[in-house]
Protein backbone atom coordinates (compact mmCIF):
# COMPACT_ATOMS: atom_id res chain seq x y z
CA UNK A 1 0.00 0.00 0.00
CA UNK A 2 1.14 3.61 -0.59
CA UNK A 3 0.05 6.76 0.59
CA UNK A 4 0.42 9.90 -1.92
CA UNK A 5 0.01 13.03 -0.51
CA UNK A 6 -0.29 16.49 -2.53
CA UNK A 7 2.65 19.35 -2.23
CA UNK A 8 -0.30 21.27 -1.40
CA UNK A 9 -1.49 19.28 1.27
CA UNK A 10 -5.12 19.20 -0.26
CA UNK A 11 -4.98 15.26 -2.17
CA UNK A 12 -4.63 11.98 0.16
CA UNK A 13 -4.28 8.78 -2.26
CA UNK A 14 -3.91 5.27 -0.90
CA UNK A 15 -2.91 2.54 -3.34
CA UNK A 16 -2.26 -1.07 -2.92
CA UNK A 17 1.72 -1.49 -2.07
CA UNK A 18 3.47 -4.61 -1.06
CA UNK A 19 4.33 -4.26 2.28
CA UNK A 20 4.76 -1.94 5.53
CA UNK A 21 7.88 -0.87 3.74
CA UNK A 22 5.96 0.85 1.16
CA UNK A 23 3.53 2.25 4.06
CA UNK A 24 6.13 3.89 5.65
CA UNK A 25 7.18 5.47 2.93
CA UNK A 26 5.67 9.30 2.44
CA UNK A 27 6.04 11.27 -0.98
CA UNK A 28 6.14 14.91 0.86
CA UNK A 29 6.62 17.60 -1.92
CA UNK A 30 8.33 15.16 -4.09
CA UNK A 31 10.90 13.82 -1.46
CA UNK A 32 10.92 10.51 0.54
CA UNK A 33 11.58 10.26 4.06
CA UNK A 34 12.72 6.71 5.22
CA UNK A 35 12.04 4.50 7.98
CA UNK A 36 15.80 4.09 8.76
CA UNK A 37 16.14 8.42 9.11
CA UNK A 38 12.89 8.47 11.28
CA UNK A 39 14.51 5.84 13.88
CA UNK A 40 18.04 7.15 13.93
CA UNK A 41 16.71 10.54 14.77
CA UNK A 42 14.71 9.00 17.90
CA UNK A 43 17.49 7.03 18.85
CA UNK A 44 19.72 10.76 18.20
CA UNK A 45 17.22 13.04 20.65
CA UNK A 46 16.55 9.79 23.05
CA UNK A 47 20.67 9.93 24.11
CA UNK A 48 20.42 14.08 23.69
CA UNK A 49 18.00 14.20 26.58
CA UNK A 50 19.23 11.95 28.32
CA UNK A 51 22.35 13.59 28.41
CA UNK A 52 21.19 17.13 29.00
CA UNK A 53 18.79 15.37 32.67
CA UNK A 54 22.41 14.33 33.65
CA UNK A 55 24.24 17.96 33.44
CA UNK A 56 20.94 19.51 34.70
CA UNK A 57 21.06 17.19 37.92
CA UNK A 58 24.67 18.03 38.97
CA UNK A 59 23.77 21.19 38.86
CA UNK A 60 21.02 20.53 41.74
CA UNK A 61 23.11 18.02 43.38
CA UNK A 62 25.76 21.05 43.50
CA UNK A 63 23.41 23.30 45.15
CA UNK A 64 23.03 25.76 41.62
CA UNK A 65 19.42 26.98 40.77
CA UNK A 66 17.51 24.89 39.23
CA UNK A 67 16.68 25.84 35.32
CA UNK A 68 12.51 26.12 34.32
CA UNK A 69 12.95 27.16 31.04
CA UNK A 70 15.45 26.04 28.10
CA UNK A 71 16.65 29.17 28.09
CA UNK A 72 18.02 29.23 31.20
CA UNK A 73 19.35 25.11 30.68
CA UNK A 74 21.06 26.50 27.81
CA UNK A 75 23.19 29.35 29.34
CA UNK A 76 24.06 26.54 31.87
CA UNK A 77 24.85 23.78 29.31
CA UNK A 78 26.47 25.49 26.69
CA UNK A 79 29.71 26.76 27.95
CA UNK A 80 30.08 23.11 29.07
CA UNK A 81 29.77 21.66 25.81
CA UNK A 82 32.47 24.26 24.83
CA UNK A 83 34.89 22.85 27.51
CA UNK A 84 34.42 25.89 29.77
CA UNK A 85 32.46 28.05 31.84
CA UNK A 86 31.09 32.04 32.17
CA UNK A 87 32.91 33.94 35.17
CA UNK A 88 30.85 36.41 35.53
CA UNK A 89 33.02 38.53 38.13
CA UNK A 90 34.91 39.45 35.00
CA UNK A 91 32.81 41.76 33.40
CA UNK A 92 32.02 43.46 36.37
CA UNK A 93 35.49 44.53 37.47
CA UNK A 94 36.48 45.63 33.67
CA UNK A 95 32.90 47.71 33.80
CA UNK A 96 33.99 49.35 36.97
CA UNK A 97 37.37 50.35 35.91
CA UNK A 98 35.68 51.88 32.89
CA UNK A 99 33.63 53.64 34.31
CA UNK A 100 35.61 55.52 36.29
CA UNK A 101 36.49 58.96 34.98
CA UNK A 102 39.85 59.46 34.00
CA UNK A 103 42.31 63.16 34.36
CA UNK A 104 43.14 63.94 31.06
CA UNK A 105 46.38 65.03 32.41
CA UNK A 106 47.51 62.33 33.85
CA UNK A 107 47.98 61.21 30.00
CA UNK A 108 50.02 64.08 29.16
CA UNK A 109 53.91 63.00 28.54
CA UNK A 110 53.08 58.95 29.26
CA UNK A 111 55.43 57.00 27.24
CA UNK A 112 53.95 53.42 28.61
CA UNK A 113 50.67 54.12 27.09
CA UNK A 114 49.95 51.99 23.91
CA UNK A 115 49.78 53.78 20.68
CA UNK A 116 48.28 51.36 18.48
CA UNK A 117 45.84 48.08 18.60
CA UNK A 118 48.93 46.01 17.97
CA UNK A 119 51.39 47.65 20.19
CA UNK A 120 48.19 46.90 22.86
CA UNK A 121 47.80 42.82 22.02
CA UNK A 122 51.39 42.72 21.80
CA UNK A 123 51.76 44.29 25.57
CA UNK A 124 48.56 42.03 26.88
CA UNK A 125 50.06 38.59 25.89
CA UNK A 126 53.76 39.11 27.17
CA UNK A 127 52.81 40.77 30.57
CA UNK A 128 49.54 38.68 31.01
CA UNK A 129 47.02 41.55 32.39
CA UNK A 130 44.07 40.03 34.67
CA UNK A 131 40.93 41.59 34.14
CA UNK A 132 41.19 45.03 35.97
CA UNK A 133 44.83 45.56 34.60
CA UNK A 134 43.52 44.95 31.00
CA UNK A 135 40.84 47.60 31.34
CA UNK A 136 42.85 50.29 32.86
CA UNK A 137 45.63 50.04 29.75
CA UNK A 138 42.64 50.11 27.79
CA UNK A 139 40.83 52.58 29.12
CA UNK A 140 44.05 54.78 28.87
CA UNK A 141 44.67 53.96 25.38
CA UNK A 142 40.93 55.19 24.79
CA UNK A 143 41.22 57.60 26.15
CA UNK A 144 44.41 59.19 24.69
CA UNK A 145 42.93 58.62 20.96
CA UNK A 146 39.80 60.10 21.52
CA UNK A 147 41.91 63.56 23.07
CA UNK A 148 44.43 63.79 20.23
CA UNK A 149 40.89 62.94 17.91
CA UNK A 150 39.18 65.70 19.12
CA UNK A 151 42.11 68.56 19.16
CA UNK A 152 42.64 66.90 15.13
CA UNK A 153 39.14 67.55 15.02
CA UNK A 154 39.08 71.16 16.28
CA UNK A 155 41.88 71.81 14.40
CA UNK A 156 40.12 71.14 11.38
CA UNK A 157 37.18 73.46 12.34
CA UNK A 158 39.59 76.61 12.77
CA UNK A 159 41.44 76.09 9.82
CA UNK A 160 38.44 75.57 7.71
CA UNK A 161 36.58 78.73 10.03
CA UNK A 162 40.12 80.62 8.83
CA UNK A 163 39.44 79.39 5.16
CA UNK A 164 36.20 80.55 4.99
CA UNK A 165 36.25 83.79 6.78
CA UNK A 166 38.72 85.24 4.37
CA UNK A 167 38.29 86.55 1.08
CA UNK A 168 40.00 84.93 -1.74
CA UNK A 169 42.55 86.80 -3.92
CA UNK A 170 41.08 85.98 -6.64
CA UNK A 171 37.84 87.62 -5.53
CA UNK A 172 39.40 90.68 -4.27
CA UNK A 173 40.90 90.62 -7.73
CA UNK A 174 37.59 90.58 -9.39
CA UNK A 175 36.12 93.51 -7.35
CA UNK A 176 39.28 95.69 -7.51
CA UNK A 177 39.53 94.78 -11.57
CA UNK A 178 35.68 95.87 -11.48
CA UNK A 179 35.94 98.96 -9.71
CA UNK A 180 38.61 100.26 -12.59
CA UNK A 181 36.11 99.40 -14.81
CA UNK A 182 33.80 101.05 -13.21
CA UNK A 183 35.93 104.21 -12.96
CA UNK A 184 37.22 103.97 -16.94
CA UNK A 185 34.26 102.47 -19.26
CA UNK A 186 30.86 104.63 -19.52
CA UNK A 187 29.33 100.74 -20.30
CA UNK A 188 29.84 99.98 -16.80
CA UNK A 189 28.14 102.49 -15.18
CA UNK A 190 24.64 102.60 -16.81
CA UNK A 191 21.99 102.87 -15.00
CA UNK A 192 19.95 99.72 -14.10
CA UNK A 193 17.38 99.08 -15.01
CA UNK A 194 17.13 101.44 -17.92
CA UNK A 195 14.63 104.20 -17.50
CA UNK A 196 11.99 102.60 -19.70
CA UNK A 197 12.21 99.53 -17.44
CA UNK A 198 12.10 101.07 -14.01
CA UNK A 199 8.27 100.88 -13.32
CA UNK A 200 8.79 97.10 -13.49
CA UNK A 201 10.64 97.09 -10.41
CA UNK A 202 7.20 97.94 -8.65
CA UNK A 203 5.00 96.54 -10.29
CA UNK A 204 3.33 93.19 -8.88
CA UNK A 205 2.81 91.39 -12.35
CA UNK A 206 6.18 90.34 -12.41
CA UNK A 207 7.92 87.49 -10.29
CA UNK A 208 10.62 89.90 -8.00
CA UNK A 209 13.64 88.51 -6.43
CA UNK A 210 15.65 89.75 -4.10
CA UNK A 211 19.62 88.76 -3.24
CA UNK A 212 21.80 90.58 -0.65
CA UNK A 213 24.96 90.13 -1.36
CA UNK A 214 28.74 91.73 -1.16
CA UNK A 215 30.10 89.10 -3.53
CA UNK A 216 30.08 89.94 -7.51
CA UNK A 217 30.81 86.21 -8.19
CA UNK A 218 28.26 84.65 -5.94
CA UNK A 219 25.82 87.25 -6.82
CA UNK A 220 26.22 86.65 -10.60
CA UNK A 221 25.64 82.63 -10.66
CA UNK A 222 22.33 83.04 -8.53
CA UNK A 223 21.22 85.79 -10.76
CA UNK A 224 22.76 83.59 -13.81
CA UNK A 225 20.97 80.88 -12.86
CA UNK A 226 17.74 82.14 -11.72
CA UNK A 227 17.41 83.81 -15.56
CA UNK A 228 19.11 80.33 -16.89
CA UNK A 229 16.31 78.39 -16.18
CA UNK A 230 12.67 80.22 -16.11
CA UNK A 231 10.51 79.84 -18.88
CA UNK A 232 9.57 83.61 -18.73
CA UNK A 233 12.81 85.45 -17.62
CA UNK A 234 11.37 88.31 -19.74
CA UNK A 235 8.72 88.49 -16.44
CA UNK A 236 11.39 88.16 -13.57
CA UNK A 237 12.87 90.83 -12.04
CA UNK A 238 16.18 90.49 -9.78
CA UNK A 239 16.79 93.31 -6.84
CA UNK A 240 20.01 93.00 -5.68
CA UNK A 241 21.29 95.07 -2.66
CA UNK A 242 25.03 95.00 -1.69
CA UNK A 243 27.06 97.64 0.38
CA UNK A 244 28.59 100.73 0.01
CA UNK A 245 32.20 99.63 -1.17
CA UNK A 246 31.24 96.73 -3.40
CA UNK A 247 28.07 98.71 -5.12
CA UNK A 248 30.25 100.56 -7.90
CA UNK A 249 32.08 96.71 -9.09
CA UNK A 250 28.41 95.00 -8.79
CA UNK A 251 26.81 97.77 -11.13
CA UNK A 252 30.19 97.42 -13.72
CA UNK A 253 29.43 93.45 -13.70
CA UNK A 254 25.85 93.57 -14.65
CA UNK A 255 26.08 96.82 -16.91
CA UNK A 256 28.65 94.67 -18.78
CA UNK A 257 27.04 91.21 -18.18
CA UNK A 258 23.13 91.79 -19.16
CA UNK A 259 20.51 89.08 -18.29
CA UNK A 260 18.49 90.75 -20.92
CA UNK A 261 15.11 89.81 -20.91
CA UNK A 262 15.10 89.63 -17.32
CA UNK A 263 15.37 92.82 -15.46
CA UNK A 264 18.12 93.32 -12.72
CA UNK A 265 18.62 96.35 -10.71
CA UNK A 266 21.76 96.75 -8.69
CA UNK A 267 20.97 98.83 -5.11
CA UNK A 268 23.25 99.49 -1.70
CA UNK A 269 21.95 99.98 1.36
CA UNK A 270 22.77 103.73 1.51
CA UNK A 271 20.66 104.61 -1.13
CA UNK A 272 17.28 103.42 0.56
CA UNK A 273 15.56 106.09 2.19
CA UNK A 274 14.33 104.24 5.27
CA UNK A 275 17.76 102.48 5.94
CA UNK A 276 19.69 105.93 5.86
CA UNK A 277 16.86 107.76 7.58
CA UNK A 278 15.04 105.77 10.00
CA UNK A 279 16.14 103.53 13.12
CA UNK A 280 16.94 99.76 12.27
CA UNK A 281 15.71 97.33 15.22
CA UNK A 282 18.55 94.50 14.84
CA UNK A 283 21.49 97.42 14.81
CA UNK A 284 20.19 98.94 17.62
CA UNK A 285 20.34 95.48 19.59
CA UNK A 286 23.12 94.42 18.41
CA UNK A 287 24.73 97.83 19.16
CA UNK A 288 22.68 97.64 22.61
CA UNK A 289 24.04 94.03 23.57
CA UNK A 290 27.37 94.53 24.22
CA UNK A 291 27.68 91.34 25.95
CA UNK A 292 26.46 89.56 22.40
CA UNK A 293 27.87 91.97 20.38
CA UNK A 294 31.26 90.85 21.73
CA UNK A 295 30.58 87.10 21.66
CA UNK A 296 30.14 87.97 17.77
CA UNK A 297 33.08 89.61 17.24
CA UNK A 298 35.49 86.97 19.56
CA UNK A 299 38.57 85.31 18.95
CA UNK A 300 38.53 81.53 17.96
CA UNK A 301 41.20 80.95 20.43
CA UNK A 302 39.00 81.49 23.48
CA UNK A 303 36.52 79.03 22.07
CA UNK A 304 38.78 76.36 20.91
CA UNK A 305 40.33 76.50 24.58
CA UNK A 306 37.44 75.20 25.54
CA UNK A 307 37.73 71.47 26.94
CA UNK A 308 34.37 70.78 27.69
CA UNK A 309 32.36 71.52 24.25
CA UNK A 310 32.32 69.03 21.70
CA UNK A 311 33.94 69.47 18.75
CA UNK A 312 30.99 69.91 16.50
CA UNK A 313 29.47 72.60 19.28
CA UNK A 314 32.95 74.34 18.32
CA UNK A 315 32.55 74.07 14.74
CA UNK A 316 29.17 75.79 15.11
CA UNK A 317 30.31 78.48 17.70
CA UNK A 318 33.99 79.35 15.12
CA UNK A 319 31.63 79.54 12.24
CA UNK A 320 28.93 81.91 14.17
CA UNK A 321 32.26 84.31 13.88
CA UNK A 322 32.57 84.82 10.97
CA UNK A 323 31.88 88.25 9.38
CA UNK A 324 28.83 87.64 7.87
CA UNK A 325 27.16 86.72 10.77
CA UNK A 326 27.88 90.07 11.74
CA UNK A 327 26.99 92.25 8.77
CA UNK A 328 24.08 94.05 8.03
CA UNK A 329 23.73 92.67 4.77
CA UNK A 330 22.98 89.19 6.47
CA UNK A 331 20.25 90.62 8.26
CA UNK A 332 18.49 93.30 6.20
CA UNK A 333 15.87 90.59 5.23
CA UNK A 334 13.60 90.98 8.39
CA UNK A 335 12.99 94.34 6.66
CA UNK A 336 12.02 94.30 3.49
CA UNK A 337 8.43 95.25 3.89
CA UNK A 338 9.79 98.77 5.13
CA UNK A 339 12.70 98.45 1.58
CA UNK A 340 10.30 97.16 -0.99
CA UNK A 341 6.78 99.01 0.14
CA UNK A 342 5.11 99.13 -3.23
CA UNK A 343 5.76 94.94 -3.62
CA UNK A 344 3.10 92.25 -2.13
CA UNK A 345 5.46 89.34 -2.83
CA UNK A 346 8.76 88.38 -3.31
CA UNK A 347 11.63 85.66 -2.79
CA UNK A 348 13.99 86.51 -1.01
CA UNK A 349 18.00 84.40 -1.85
CA UNK A 350 21.01 83.89 -0.43
CA UNK A 351 24.02 84.40 -2.51
CA UNK A 352 25.25 81.01 -2.04
CA UNK A 353 22.35 78.90 -3.89
CA UNK A 354 21.83 77.81 -7.49
CA UNK A 355 18.41 77.84 -9.12
CA UNK A 356 18.22 74.83 -11.20
CA UNK A 357 14.07 74.63 -12.24
CA UNK A 358 11.85 77.32 -12.86
CA UNK A 359 10.96 79.13 -9.73
CA UNK A 360 7.49 80.90 -11.15
CA UNK A 361 5.37 78.66 -9.37
CA UNK A 362 6.51 79.44 -6.22
CA UNK A 363 4.07 82.46 -6.60
CA UNK A 364 1.47 79.54 -6.92
CA UNK A 365 1.63 77.88 -3.53
CA UNK A 366 -0.76 79.13 -1.26
CA UNK A 367 0.92 80.35 2.42
CA UNK A 368 -2.42 80.08 3.94
CA UNK A 369 -1.98 83.59 5.24
CA UNK A 370 1.11 83.35 6.76
CA UNK A 371 4.31 85.68 6.17
CA UNK A 372 6.98 83.07 5.20
CA UNK A 373 6.86 80.08 2.93
CA UNK A 374 10.00 77.78 4.06
CA UNK A 375 11.13 74.45 4.19
CA UNK A 376 11.38 72.66 7.70
CA UNK A 377 15.08 71.55 9.04
CA UNK A 378 13.74 68.98 10.86
CA UNK A 379 12.72 66.10 9.04
CA UNK A 380 14.94 64.42 6.19
CA UNK A 381 17.13 61.80 5.54
CA UNK A 382 20.07 63.66 6.29
CA UNK A 383 20.71 63.83 10.15
CA UNK A 384 23.47 65.94 10.19
CA UNK A 385 21.45 69.01 8.15
CA UNK A 386 17.59 68.26 8.43
CA UNK A 387 17.48 67.49 13.01
CA UNK A 388 17.35 71.27 13.30
CA UNK A 389 14.77 72.38 16.82
CA UNK A 390 14.14 75.70 18.19
CA UNK A 391 16.41 74.28 20.93
CA UNK A 392 19.58 74.74 18.65
CA UNK A 393 18.85 78.23 18.56
CA UNK A 394 16.50 79.96 21.24
CA UNK A 395 18.27 80.46 24.72
CA UNK A 396 15.79 79.03 26.56
CA UNK A 397 17.59 80.31 30.02
CA UNK A 398 15.45 83.33 29.12
CA UNK A 399 12.14 83.54 30.42
CA UNK A 400 10.75 85.07 27.45
CA UNK A 401 11.88 82.68 24.91
CA UNK A 402 11.10 79.95 27.23
CA UNK A 403 7.53 81.48 28.13
CA UNK A 404 6.70 81.97 24.31
CA UNK A 405 8.48 78.79 22.82
CA UNK A 406 8.42 75.06 22.16
CA UNK A 407 12.19 73.90 22.30
CA UNK A 408 11.06 70.86 20.26
CA UNK A 409 9.43 72.71 17.85
CA UNK A 410 10.46 72.09 14.25
CA UNK A 411 12.71 74.81 12.60
CA UNK A 412 13.16 76.18 8.88
CA UNK A 413 15.59 77.51 6.85
CA UNK A 414 16.32 80.77 5.61
CA UNK A 415 18.17 81.04 1.68
CA UNK A 416 15.34 80.36 -0.26
CA UNK A 417 11.97 81.78 1.31
CA UNK A 418 8.60 83.10 -0.22
CA UNK A 419 7.59 86.65 1.80
CA UNK A 420 3.81 87.65 1.64
CA UNK A 421 4.75 91.35 2.19
CA UNK A 422 0.62 91.98 2.74
CA UNK A 423 0.51 89.82 5.07
CA UNK A 424 3.72 90.71 6.89
CA UNK A 425 2.33 94.34 7.12
CA UNK A 426 -0.17 92.99 8.87
CA UNK A 427 1.41 91.17 11.91
CA UNK A 428 3.06 92.70 15.08
CA UNK A 429 6.65 90.77 14.86
CA UNK A 430 8.67 90.41 18.21
CA UNK A 431 11.21 92.51 18.22
CA UNK A 432 13.95 92.19 20.98
CA UNK A 433 17.84 92.23 21.85
CA UNK A 434 20.10 89.49 21.36
CA UNK A 435 20.32 88.16 24.22
CA UNK A 436 17.50 85.83 23.26
CA UNK A 437 18.80 84.13 20.85
CA UNK A 438 22.38 82.18 19.74
CA UNK A 439 24.58 83.31 17.51
CA UNK A 440 23.72 83.23 14.05
CA UNK A 441 21.25 85.24 11.28
CA UNK A 442 18.53 82.55 11.46
CA UNK A 443 18.27 82.99 15.04
CA UNK A 444 16.17 86.85 15.13
CA UNK A 445 13.61 85.68 11.82
CA UNK A 446 12.36 81.99 14.30
CA UNK A 447 12.11 84.83 16.38
CA UNK A 448 9.82 87.63 14.05
CA UNK A 449 8.44 84.99 12.09
CA UNK A 450 7.21 82.54 14.89
CA UNK A 451 3.23 81.23 13.81
CA UNK A 452 3.75 82.94 10.21
CA UNK A 453 5.52 79.91 8.74
CA UNK A 454 4.15 77.95 5.95
CA UNK A 455 5.79 74.39 4.80
CA UNK A 456 6.88 74.01 1.69
CA UNK A 457 7.97 71.56 -0.53
CA UNK A 458 11.92 70.55 0.47
CA UNK A 459 12.43 70.35 -3.48
CA UNK A 460 12.28 74.09 -3.56
CA UNK A 461 15.46 73.97 -1.07
CA UNK A 462 18.05 71.25 -0.71
CA UNK A 463 20.68 72.59 2.48
CA UNK A 464 23.76 71.60 3.38
CA UNK A 465 26.04 71.51 0.69
CA UNK A 466 28.38 73.29 2.32
CA UNK A 467 28.53 71.19 5.58
CA UNK A 468 29.29 67.83 4.75
CA UNK A 469 29.80 65.73 1.66
CA UNK A 470 27.03 63.32 2.11
CA UNK A 471 24.79 64.35 -0.69
CA UNK A 472 25.35 63.03 -3.71
CA UNK A 473 25.78 65.14 -7.21
CA UNK A 474 22.63 63.11 -8.25
CA UNK A 475 20.87 63.86 -5.22
CA UNK A 476 21.90 67.26 -5.49
CA UNK A 477 21.15 67.79 -9.44
CA UNK A 478 17.32 66.67 -8.65
CA UNK A 479 16.46 69.58 -6.48
CA UNK A 480 14.72 72.98 -7.69
CA UNK A 481 17.57 74.79 -5.58
CA UNK A 482 20.57 73.90 -3.78
CA UNK A 483 22.01 75.55 -0.70
CA UNK A 484 25.84 75.59 0.12
CA UNK A 485 24.86 76.61 3.64
CA UNK A 486 28.07 76.00 5.76
CA UNK A 487 31.85 76.82 5.38
CA UNK A 488 32.58 74.62 2.02
CA UNK A 489 31.23 77.91 -0.37
CA UNK A 490 31.72 76.81 -3.86
CA UNK A 491 33.64 79.73 -4.55
CA UNK A 492 36.58 78.69 -1.93
CA UNK A 493 39.24 75.76 -2.26
CA UNK A 494 38.11 74.27 0.40
CA UNK A 495 34.66 73.24 -1.46
CA UNK A 496 33.62 69.38 -2.01
CA UNK A 497 34.92 68.91 -5.42
CA UNK A 498 32.03 66.73 -6.52
CA UNK A 499 29.81 69.55 -5.52
CA UNK A 500 31.08 72.62 -7.41
CA UNK A 501 30.63 71.82 -10.62
CA UNK A 502 26.74 72.46 -9.66
CA UNK A 503 27.48 75.87 -8.95
CA UNK A 504 30.57 76.56 -11.75
CA UNK A 505 28.33 75.41 -14.58
CA UNK A 506 27.03 79.17 -14.18
CA UNK A 507 30.51 81.14 -14.38
CA UNK A 508 31.63 81.88 -17.76
CA UNK A 509 35.90 81.00 -16.97
CA UNK A 510 36.87 82.27 -20.42
CA UNK A 511 34.97 86.06 -19.32
CA UNK A 512 37.91 88.36 -19.16
CA UNK A 513 37.81 89.18 -15.67
CA UNK A 514 37.51 86.03 -14.44
CA UNK A 515 40.27 84.92 -16.80
CA UNK A 516 42.79 87.75 -15.40
CA UNK A 517 41.72 86.89 -12.00
CA UNK A 518 42.57 83.10 -12.02
CA UNK A 519 39.13 82.03 -11.27
CA UNK A 520 38.91 78.44 -12.41
CA UNK A 521 36.35 75.85 -12.83
CA UNK A 522 38.64 73.32 -10.14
Amino acid sequence: MQLHISPSLRHVTVLQGKGVRELIQVKVGGKKVSYRMILYSLLFFTFLLRFVFVLSTVDSIDGETRCSSLGCLGKRIGPRLLGRRMDQSVPEVMYKVLEQPIDKDELQGRTDIPQTLEEFMAEVKDSGFDARSFALKLREMVSLMEERTRTAKIQEYLYRHVASSSIPKQLHCLALRLANEHSTNAAARLQLPSAELVPALVDNSYYHFVLASDNVLAAAVVATSIVHNSLRPHKFVIHIITDRKTYYPMQAWFSLHPLTPAIVEVKALHHFDWFSKGKVPVLEAMEKDQKVRSQFRGGSSAIIANNTDKPKVIAAKLQALSPKYNSMMNHIRIHLPELFPSLNKLVFLDDDIVVQTDLSPLWDIDLNGKVNGAVETCRGEDKYVMSKKLKNYLNFSHPLIAQHFNPEECAWAYGMNIFDLEAWRKTNNLKSDLSLWQLGTLPPGLIAFHGHVQAIDPFWHMLGLGYQENTSYEDAESAGVIHFNGRAKPWLDIAFPQLRPLWAKYVDFSDKFVKSCHIRAA
